[in-house]
């Protein structure tokens, strides 16, 4: 069975990126934001939007690397393989927090509403704490560094727009500080992270002939 061509590759990595950047998106916005500390907080916990919200951003980080992947195709150089890897391993440390989110706090929200008690809720600090936002903050910041390495391939390759990947990189760097703020600005921000997966996005597509056009000159001269 033969391999996918690389303009395949950077098919797939293109639409990756665009479904990921309106996830980052849609998270924000559709999950539930009130007092955690009541039965409100409970309420929000258990509730569907919470579940769904914080699934598309499980979904929306796993599709991350795949979107970094089609550039290790088009430029194959050391600074896209290494956004890849990092991006990669970032993704997989921040994960487990969002997984703890998910369906932990999911659990916590569904007993406190069925024992109407708010003594539960103190649960949700040890899922938020400890070794697993250790993981998390890494894997944040090595999200980051991939998107500072992607940005600087990108500026220094003289085949895409030089300014294309600084919104996605404004976007990761500004990841961890947009979780102390209120749920408009942590949807400006999704908005800045779809609006940089986006823009690279199609910059990839836009050069995917190219991709094909070095590949036939390289079989060309080895003929």
């Amino acid at each position: 069975m033969s391999l996918p061509s690389k303009k395949l590759h950077v098919h797939f990595s293109s639409i990756s990126l665009v479904i990921s950047g309106i996830l980052f998106v849609l998270y924000p916005a559709l999950r539930p934001f009130s007092d955690e500390s009541s039965l409100q907080g409970a309420a929000a916990f258990s509730s569907t939007e919470w579940l769904l919200s914080h699934i598309l951003a499980i979904v929306a980080f796993t599709l991350l690397p795949l979107g970094f992947y089609g550039f290790q195709y088009s430029l194959q150089n050391s600074l896209t393989y290494w956004a890849f890897v990092f991006c990669l391993v970032g993704v997989g440390l921040t994960l487990p927090f969002y997984g703890g989110e998910t369906f932990g706090l999911y659990a916590i929200g569904l007993e406190a509403i069925n024992q109407q008690s708010v003594d539960l809720l103190s649960q949700a600090d040890i899922v938020r704490s400890g070794f697993g936002l250790v993981m998390f903050v890494i894997g944040l910041l090595l999200v980051a560094i991939a998107a500072i390495l992607l940005t600087i391939a990108l500026w220094t390759s003289n085949k895409y727009l030089k300014f294309s990947g600084i919104p996605l990189t404004l976007g990761m760097i500004l990841y961890l500080p947009q979780f102390f703020f209120d749920q408009p600005l942590r949807v400006t921000h999704g908005m800045l992270v779809a609006i940089g997966c986006i823009w690279i996005a199609i910059e990839l597509w836009s050069k995917r002939n190219d991709t094909n056009e070095q590949k036939t000159q390289s079989n060309t001269v080895s003929l």
